[in-house]
C-alpha cells in the first residue's frame, strides 16, 4: 500500500476530506470481522462492548442515561444490561437519594473484561502491519490530530 500524492490545487479541500473519510470508513467496515472476532473470544457482542465502555465501577448510571447515550429505547438498554449482569460484569445498585432508581456499575470482572476487550480490539489488523514505518507514522500522526480536534470541539 502506498500513499498517493495528490495535488491540492486540482482538488478542493472538501473533496480531499471526502476521499480520506471514505477510505477510513471503508477500512473500518472491511476490518469489522477482526474486531468482532476479538469480542467473540470474550463472549461479547458489539453492544456489550459499547456498554462496558459506558460504565464505571464507582459512578453508577441510570438506565435512562444509558438509553439516551446509546440512542435506543429503555427496554433495549435493560436487555443489554441484563445480559452483562448475567455474566457478572455489571451490577445494579440502589440510588441513595431515591431507592426506586437503580444505578448500573461495572464489577471487578467487568473492569477486567473491559481491559481484555480493549487490548484485543486495539490490536492492529494485519493490513496495518503491512504498511511501512513512514506510512504508519503519517497515518498515526493524522489520526492523533483528528482525535485532538474532536476532543477540543466535542
Amino acid at each position: 500500500v502506498t500513499l498517493r500524492c495528490v495535488s491540492t490545487r486540482s482538488r478542493s479541500k472538501a473533496a480531499l476530506a471526502a476521499d480520506a473519510w471514505r477510505s477510513i470508513f471503508d477500512f473500518i467496515v472491511l476490518t469489522a470481522g477482526h474486531r468482532n472476532a476479538a469480542l467473540a473470544r470474550l463472549g461479547l457482542t458489539p453492544n456489550d462492548s459499547r456498554a462496558l465502555m459506558s460504565l464505571d465501577p464507582e459512578v453508577g448510571r441510570t438506565m435512562r442515561s444509558l438509553a439516551v447515550e446509546w440512542e435506543c429505547d429503555a427496554s433495549t438498554a435493560t436487555w443489554i444490561i441484563d445480559r452483562l449482569e448475567a455474566k457478572g460484569f455489571v451490577e445494579r445498585r440502589s440510588h441513595p437519594p431515591d431507592r426506586r432508581v437503580k444505578l448500573v456499575v461495572l464489577t471487578a470482572a467487568g473492569v477486567a473484561t473491559r481491559q481484555e476487550m480493549l487490548a484485543a480490539t486495539y490490536a492492529p489488523p494485519p493490513e496495518l502491519l503491512e504498511l511501512d514505518a513512514a506510512e504508519l507514522a503519517a497515518l498515526s500522526g493524522a489520526a492523533a490530530s483528528l482525535s485532538r480536534r474532536r476532543g477540543s470541539s466535542g
